[in-house]
């Protein structure tokens, strides 16, 4: 195979693995892999950008693709498209930086943190607020109409979700993918 070929193949094959693992998350999860406390297990999966540059397109591919599918069993109509839009270009920042770091892994896992951490809460509040709610998870405060504050509390929930999937499910795969030599560069 040549080395367009595989890229492309392990693009795709990438997409797949984030959109399914993303679905699956949204499926046993629900409000916690989408919502003021975002916790997507299938961010574990961008560790493949450390890996291979076929990712950064593979999973922000993959994201367009779960959030649109998302944006359908959620029902949040054109809402839904702010995540379609600037999840998945929170997503390409945080690959990006993956792959442009990746000779220190554990600095390269922060690409995704920060971008989640920064990007979804600035436009979750809109689509929450467009359903007629936001409350703070497991508790019954609401932050219905206070842009900032519901930004700020996004910021703490996303970043210490997206930092515990990319350290504690993402830096162990990204181990045993090298380890075990799973992805591998394409020829030249």
């Amino acid at each position: 195979m040549n080395k367009k070929t595989t890229y492309v193949a392990q693009a795709g094959m990438i997409a797949a693995v984030y959109a399914a693992a993303t679905l699956v998350t949204l499926m046993l999860l629900q409000g916690l892999a989408w919502g003021p406390v975002q916790f997507r297990i299938s961010e574990a999966v961008c560790v493949l950008a450390v890996l291979t540059p076929a990712a950064v397109p593979g999973l922000t591919v993959g994201c367009i693709i779960a959030n649109l599918i998302a944006l359908a069993v959620n029902g949040t109509g054109a809402l839904g498209m702010l995540d379609v839009v600037f999840g998945s270009l929170a997503t390409f920042v945080g690959a990006l930086w993956c792959w442009k770091m990746r000779e220190k892994p554990k600095l390269a896992l922060l690409g995704p943190v920060i971008a989640n951490a920064l990007i979804v809460p600035a436009y979750l509040p809109l689509i929450l607020q467009g359903l007629g709610y936001y409350t703070i998870p497991f508790t019954s405060i609401a932050l219905d109409g206070m842009y900032l504050p519901m930004y700020l509390f996004g910021v703490v929930a996303t970043g210490l979700g997206e930092a515990l999937v990319m350290y504690v499910l993402g830096l162990p795969l990204l181990t045993a993918l090298r380890r075990f030599g799973v992805v591998k560069q394409p020829d030249a």
